[in-house]
């Protein structure tokens, strides 16, 4: 189950937004679809990140995949222990497995992103 306080990307990505911190991770559906990761590359605190764009990858045994930016801001902090411990985003995505917390430049791109019960209903299109 998806947490419900989350935006979904179609990229299979959330957002959780702290009034203008928004923090950046992988869906429990991502992390299965990768198997088990490896590796995981993310940009430097005080880095700038554009919405739509990437800004790190997760390796995993299966495939090489890149991790796409909800909004654009100011990178504030960078989970340094999911670096050292990838399989991190296995065993816990929502919680010690989130990547990255961007400043917001502006909200309104999280407008376009999904809730959870639309995510749900997007993934079980997508098996069809």
């Amino acid at each position: 189950m998806n947490p419900v306080d989350l935006k979904y990307s179609k990229e299979h990505e959330y957002a959780r937004v702290d009034g203008n911190i928004v923090t950046f991770g992988i869906t429990d559906h991502a992390q299965e679809s990768l198997g088990d990761v490896v590796f995981v590359e993310l940009p430097d605190e005080g880095a700038t990140v554009t919405a739509g764009k990437s800004y790190g990858t997760v390796e995993s045994v299966k495939a090489v995949s890149d991790i796409i930016a909800s909004v654009s801001g100011k990178v504030v902090e960078v989970n340094t222990q999911v670096m050292d411990s990838p399989d991190l985003l296995n065993s816990d995505p929502y919680g010690e497995g989130w990547l990255i917390k961007v400043e917001a430049d502006d909200l309104t791109a999280l407008d376009s992103m999904m809730s959870a019960g639309e995510y749900e209903t997007f993934l079980a299109q997508e098996e069809h």
